[in-house]
């Protein structure tokens, strides 16, 4: 297994791959040792690239730009799924045709997954993404449009500017435990 450690406006970004398939991405890091550190917690024998494979090169080009505010498709990145069950495969799948900008429920995504009523196991898929922004998880919000989690390193904070970053429309609703709630509203 291979990876590569590269700066982004999100922050130190790191790619790991086997055998032509994206295996992990990890983002929002302040330094590249802590981007490494992240892909070595989850990816045994990962070892820096000497090269790059022209698909690698080109998809961090393509994650430096998205970090840029540039709009980008990656439903061409081939993924190592094999550690996912035919369930969590299928929203996998689902989740990678929420468009730039579009935001779904989670509720909705069971739905688009073929499980309609299973939008807990959605959320459970989704907090355990490997592959963030390629497999666009912040593009999935809570019921009522609430941003709900988000596992990188600034949490929600970082969701919701990736939503902006899109252009995503904003809108304050709600309360939340600290007071006013983000949200963002389906565009």
């Amino acid at each position: 297994m291979q990876s590569h450690i590269f700066p982004t406006d999100l922050g130190w970004m790191g790619v790991a791959w086997s055998d032509n398939k994206l295996t992990r991405i990890t983002f929002d890091h302040p330094s590249a040792a802590a981007a490494t550190a992240s892909l070595e917690t989850d990816v045994a024998e990962a070892e820096q690239a000497g090269s790059l494979p022209e698909w690698i090169a080109d998809l961090v080009h393509r994650l430096q730009s998205y970090a840029a505010g540039h709009a980008e498709r990656f439903n061409d990145v081939p993924l190592d799924l094999t550690h996912l069950s035919a369930f969590q495969a299928s929203v996998v799948k689902a989740c990678r045709k929420i468009g730039h900008g579009k935001v779904r429920t989670y509720g909705e995504l069971a739905a688009s997954a073929g499980s309609p009523g299973a939008a807990r196991a959605v959320g459970s898929v989704m907090s355990k993404n490997r592959f963030p922004i390629v497999v666009p998880c912040h593009r999935v919000v809570g019921a009522g449009d609430s941003l709900g989690g988000f596992s990188s390193r600034a949490g929600v904070c970082m969701k919701e500017r990736m939503l902006a970053l899109e252009g995503a429309e904003q809108r304050r609703v709600g309360q939340g435990r600290r007071g006013r709630r983000p949200t963002m509203s389906k565009a």
